[in-house]
């Protein structure tokens, strides 16, 4: 048996492909909509890729099924719950797929979401009677398991998923040898639960251990324990996991349609009339020099999660990058389902050389320089309550970044308005979009934080939630 895992650490993802060495029959699971890595293995080792799998209907990025079965004529498999607008095998308790030395076996473990599977992969030359590994989806994660709350929507309650998601892990999932592999769909930083390990691969019997989701306990002691503390889920998801249900053009098929060089002039009318401009470069250079009423989310960051959480799907958007990134750019947004990429400014920031009153500059501030400034002073922080709890700078108010839109009125539009996050990536989107609303009071804190607790100002260590 060949494994191969990948990782795509912008989205905290990993697909996996399995192999026969024998008949070279190869089988994805979970693909990244960017399939050519894929492809391009399985040419290198000489397999055919023959089948693709999708444990769920994935909320945080747009699966690439379509894409291998449009270009390698693979068929997909999805759980027998599952319903979609394209040609499916489902496949449910039981159900084989079978090529030369090894057996895929589908297991039905839904509670993240109705359809979830769980698939079982035989070695058949060094053990036909129990798994060598468990792709698990997003149904166990190491150190937790799939929340059970983003599709509630659907018709189905989080209470109700949550049941599902103890059955499968104790009637199903721990009934297995504690030998066995455990490979999931997600690792340390993804919204799709709340204490993911960033390690790539565990045991069975090591789960069992030390998987605080997994120690022996009721049924409505766990549901209250996996519905509880769960971070916010992006605007989104609810979008990604539906598309991933429909017929829809493959990855090419989009960025053929995104891929345009617009001159200055076009991006300006098109900004005019409301097109969302998103200046991918480092937060250093467009703090030092960017186009006006632009939107800084860095490439280098999480740019897929805070590009959904925070543009609008339906609104057009222009990409300013540097040359070699543009195209990176258009196909991380196409990775979430946002196809509606106008096209990108032709020679990026060249263009505005000669164009002084186009650009504008944030400032920025170290944590020694604060003391420093004269008047009114507020310090927004823009990081999630739970990380404000844990400690944070002694006056600031809390305004996590998903809800900063939202709730502009709560920043002062007198004074020095303060922003950070944990290390700086946030805090730039953060006063990129308030500038952008016309707030010229706004200042990066360098580093964030980090840097902040570095250089021992004071802060809040944590704080205690008191009931009432």
């Amino acid at each position: 048996m060949f494994l191969q895992r990948y990782y795509l650490e912008c989205l905290s993802h990993a697909s996996y492909m399995v192999a026969d060495e024998k008949t070279k029959v190869a089988v994805v699971i979970d693909p990244r909509r960017d399939i050519d890595i894929y492809v391009e293995d399985a040419r290198a080792q000489g397999f055919k890729i023959k089948h693709v799998i999708l444990t769920h209907f994935h909320a945080d990025f747009v699966a690439g099924h379509i894409e291998l079965r449009d270009r390698v004529d693979a068929q997909i498999y999805l759980g027998t719950r599952a319903k979609a607008e394209f040609d499916f095998k489902p496949i449910g308790d039981g159900s084989v797929i079978e090529f030369g030395d090894v057996r895929l076996e589908a297991m039905e473990t839904p509670g993240h979401t109705p359809e979830g599977i769980t698939i079982l992969a035989y070695d058949k030359i060094t053990d036909l009677e129990n798994p060598y590994a468990i792709f698990t989806g997003d149904t166990l994660f190491l150190g937790d398991v799939g929340r059970p709350d983003l599709f509630s929507s659907i018709g189905v309650t989080a209470h109700e998923l949550a049941e599902m998601l103890y059955d499968s892990l104790q009637n199903k999932l721990l009934k297995l040898p504690d030998e066995t592999l455990v490979y999931p769909a997600h690792g340390a930083g993804s919204m799709c639960g709340k204490a993911l390990s960033d390690e790539a691969v565990s045991t069975l019997g090591e789960q069992r251990l030390y998987n605080y989701a997994l120690q022996p306990m009721s049924k409505e002691n766990f549901i209250k324990m996996v519905t509880a503390d769960q971070p916010e889920a992006p605007a989104y998801f609810g979008y990604d996991a539906t598309l991933n249900q429909q017929e829809r053009p493959n990855l090419d098929e989009a960025m053929k349609e995104s891929m345009k060089a617009l001159d200055l002039n076009t991006v300006l009318s098109l900004q005019k009339s409301g097109a969302q401009i998103v200046d991918v470069r480092d937060m250093a250079d467009f703090a030092g020099a960017h186009l006006r009423g632009s939107l800084n989310i860095g490439i280098e960051g999480k740019f897929a999660t805070w590009a959904g959480t925070l543009l609008n799907k339906d609104v057009p958007i222009i990409i300013i990058a540097e040359a070699h990134r543009t195209e990176e750019a258009v196909m991380r947004l196409g990775r979430i389902g946002f196809h509606n990429v106008k096209g990108y400014l032709k020679d990026g920031m060249e263009s505005l050389k000669d164009c002084i009153d186009l650009i504008s500059k944030t400032q920025r501030i170290s944590a020694v320089a604060i003391y420093e400034l004269e008047g009114e002073t507020t310090i927004v922080d823009i990081r999630n309550e739970n990380e404000w709890k844990g400690g944070h700078i002694e006056g600031s108010i809390n305004i996590p970044l998903n809800h900063l839109a939202d709730r502009i009125a709560e920043v002062p539009e007198s004074g020095q308005v303060i922003v950070h996050c944990q290390g700086g990536y946030r805090s730039m989107i953060a006063a990129s979009l308030l500038e952008k609303e016309n707030r010229s009071n706004i200042f990066d804190l360098v580093g964030g934080y980090q840097a902040w607790v570095t250089t021992k100002r004071p802060v809040i260590e944590s704080v205690k939630l008191t009931e009432n």
